[in-house]
């Protein structure tokens, strides 16, 4: 999402090398630049102002250290205030109440449904007891919807598909969560393709009637400063908790991550991109900020890693390694671990320097699927066993995944050059040291 501002934020800082000091004439050129590239990037005329010239305030009063270059310097003052503008330390959602009752508001088709699956699954992996509600009355699709994703991650939901009423089906779902040890209540509301008066009064009614301990505004970050205006007419009528950015991955402007808090004064808590369940984040502001800078967020995706990954089987993975007894059993126990971390050019992105160099570049999440193919047609013999594979278990094999034996060969080939790799690793005495450091929980 933020490619271009990235972009345009470098090339403002180049205009600072080889310059010995910071000036009130070279740092106006790059203060210039930089308030037209938030500006690109639908970030609020007003917000944009006041940002820069507290950049530029903050880098007139700073010595230039001899080890430091005048653009390094820029570089660290603009990504203290990018990230005081996001809101400075992350805040997270408050769970208070048996039940506790998340209540989730916003526009049609901001992505509230697919959010409040999302929610209880990131919910459900610390251990919470969770409960959906479909208080949707408008659309059914949206009670089918819930009971799907529901049903992916293995969570209740509770619909009253006939009853027209908000506010009884709420009331009615929390206490069939105080019967069964839900110790969390999320509520799933409509939403209207505008903001009007109807919509408003039924949201704030339901707020007023359930008392939650926390209410979310779910917005599409697509819509840029529509988005904005909209948080800040919700906010108006129900002085919600935080603000949930949706459609991350979506190739927009981005301004909205970054001046909605400036805006409406309260908290992004959660961004989204996708619909995988687990594609999910707790807000950052000092990882975003480091993210649109090109600092990467190295954080971000090894919790995203550690979120992932089991402990036991990283363990008894990391022994099979050592031993050289790596099969495509466990390949293929890796592969699909991998795909649940999300989408993999937002992972790569997270690597520092990776930012720039992934951004014309179209990374396909479908591109295991003729791996996974190729394995899944072998029999458990033949992958715990690679070596029996002879032409005519490679041609039933090739058939049976839709691929070639071409495809087949160059998988064959790839996997016993890795295999070659890790013996040779742990001849050298590296082997614990270096797939340690791959895996964090091999140690």
């Amino acid at each position: 999402m933020f490619d271009n501002l990235s972009l345009k934020l470098e090339k403002a800082f180049q205009t600072l090398k080889g310059q010995g000091r910071i000036t009130e004439i070279n740092v106006a050129s790059t203060i210039k630049e930089i308030r037209k590239a938030l500006i690109d990037a639908d970030v609020n005329y007003k917000v944009a102002k006041e940002v820069t010239d507290e950049i530029k305030t903050k880098a007139m009063g700073m010595n230039v250290l001899t080890a430091i270059s005048p653009g390094q310097l820029l570089t660290k003052v603009t990504n203290d205030e990018l990230t005081q503008l996001m809101g400075g330390a992350s805040e997270d959602i408050v769970i208070e109440g048996n039940p506790a009752i998340i209540l989730i508001a916003g526009l049609q088709g901001s992505g509230k449904t697919t959010f409040s699956g999302k929610l209880a699954n990131y919910l459900k992996r610390q251990g919470r007891q969770v409960l959906l509600t479909a208080c949707d009355i408008y659309r059914p699709a949206a009670i089918d919807q819930l009971k799907v994703l529901g049903q992916q991650i293995g969570v209740e939901v509770y619909a009253e598909p006939d009853n027209k009423d908000a506010i009884k089906i709420a009331k009615a779902a929390i206490e069939h969560a105080k019967k069964n040890n839900h110790r969390i209540v999320i509520v799933d509301t409509a939403g209207r393709l505008a903001v009007d008066e109807a919509m408003m009064n039924e949201i704030a009614n339901l707020k007023e009637a359930l008392k939650p301990a926390e209410t979310l505004f779910v917005v599409d970050a697509m819509t840029g400063q529509d988005a904005v205006n909209t948080a800040k007419t919700f906010n108006e009528r129900l002085n919600f908790n935080g603000v949930v950015l949706t459609k991350m991955d979506g190739d927009t402007r981005g301004g909205a991550a970054l001046s909605i808090r400036r805006v409406v004064e309260k908290p992004i808590k959660f961004i989204s991109s996708g619909e995988k369940m687990e594609a999910i984040d707790r807000f950052y502001p000092d990882r975003m900020a480091g993210r649109i800078l090109g600092m990467g967020d190295v954080v971000s995706l090894v919790e995203k890693a550690q979120q992932t990954f089991d402990q036991d089987e990283a363990r008894r993975l990391n022994a099979k390694m050592r031993k050289n007894q790596f099969d495509f059993n466990d390949f293929l126990n890796q592969l699909q671990q991998i795909k649940k971390m999300g989408n993999m050019k937002d992972m790569l992105s997270m690597i520092p320097g990776m930012g720039k160099a992934m951004k014309d570049v179209d990374i396909d999440d479908n591109a295991f699927k003729p791996v996974e193919a190729i394995i899944r047609s072998m029999t458990m013999e033949e992958r715990e066993n690679p070596e029996k594979l002879n032409a005519s278990r490679k041609t039933r094999i090739a058939k049976g995944s839709g691929t070639s034996i071409q495809q087949v060969n160059q998988l064959l080939k790839q996997f016993e050059d890795m295999k070659k790799m890790m013996k040779t690793m742990n001849k050298m005495g590296g082997g614990k040291r270096a797939l340690g450091a791959l895996n964090p929980f091999g140690r």
